[in-house]
Order: structure tokens, then sequence, then C-alpha cells
């Protein structure tokens, strides 16, 4: 008999760590699910900033970027997997070089075109993402983080994804839920 949990979809989902998740590299975070089958999930942390500009990422990859663009756009930590590559999470989906559709009209891109157009000053980062790194879980994996209750989950809104700081993402996911993270326990249960 399979568990409610295997059939379950998380794409276009966040994912809430519990008060006791202790990996550091999970603790405190939001994470928003890319893509969830059958051959495991893989999503970004949206809501823990490095110290690191869009700017500055773009200069370090030696892509110029003029004065009058901006470019003061935090770089996130997306997660433990390839920290050393750029993953950007953007709307509108857009006709990149190396886009993972989340829905029809969310993409996450790993190929250098977004960033280059980016750079040019022709695409604008109100809805727009940038991380070092991802999130990635096995076949399995993440159903039984679930039921271990390391995680909760809410549909996402890209109004939390891209209207707010990365700050308040993680209250503003918590708020879909109807609960503050002063509310939670650190204790899980089942009944």
């Amino acid at each position: 008999m399979s568990s409610p949990l295997t059939s379950v979809n998380l794409t276009n989902h966040f994912l809430i760590a519990m008060p006791a998740m202790t990996d550091p590299y999970f603790a405190n975070t939001l994470t928003y699910i890319c893509r969830h089958d059958g051959d495991g999930a893989l999503g970004v942390v949206v809501n823990r900033p490095i110290d690191l500009t869009l700017r500055g990422l773009l200069e370090q990859i030696d892509i110029p970027m003029p004065a009058d663009v901006g470019g003061a756009e935090p770089v996130l930590y997306g997660g433990p997997v390839q920290m050393d590559r750029g993953f950007v999470l953007h709307a509108p989906l857009g006709a990149w070089q190396s886009t993972l559709a989340v829905n029809d009209q969310i993409g996450l891109t790993t190929s250098r075109d977004i960033l280059q157009t980016v750079g040019s000053g022709e695409l604008n980062t109100t809805s727009l993402l940038v991380t070092l790194g991802y999130a990635g879980w096995e076949a399995g994996q993440l159903e039984r983080e679930l039921g271990a209750n390391a995680w909760l989950t809410v549909e996402a809104s890209t109004d939390v994804l891209f209207g707010l700081s990365a700050e308040q993402r993680l209250p503003a996911a918590l708020e879909r839920l109807g609960v503050s993270f002063a509310m939670l326990s650190d204790q899980a249960g089942h009944a």
C-alpha cells in the first residue's frame, strides 16, 4: 500500500522549514519547488541572501552592466547543490537556452543568455531571483521528510516570490497558512 505522500506533486509550492529543522542548509528557510515527480524534487531557497549583489555576480562572470540599470538586488543562497552555479528564477517564462518551466508563468533558467539580457538592461529584474546553488531530493526523499514533519507546504505565490524582500518571504508564506512562526512548535506530533 502506498503512502498518501507518494502521489503528491509539490511543484510550484513553498516548503517551509519547521523550527526543529537542524540542518544548517535549510534551518529557517523558504524553498520554492520547481519540479517534483517520481524522480525526486528540485527547488531553490528564496529567503537567504548572500553577500553578493546581482551587479557583483555579473562582474565576476564578465557580463557588463550599465550603471543606470540597477543591480543592487541580492543574490540568494539557493541550496547546497552546485553552489558555484547560477540559477535564475523568473517570470514570465520566456525563451531561454536552458529553462525548466515550472508552470506557464515561471521558469528556472541556468543558461548565460538570461544573465546577459539582464546585464544589458533589456530584462526587468523585478520578477527575477538569482541564486547560487539549488536544493535537490532523490526519489522519495522529500516525501519521507514531509512524513517526518520536517516541512510545511503551501501553494506558492508570485507576490511572495517577486513582490517581497528575502526577509519578508518566510513570514508571508506562513501567513498563507494562517500561522506565524512563533505559533509553530519544534516538537512534531502525529495523530
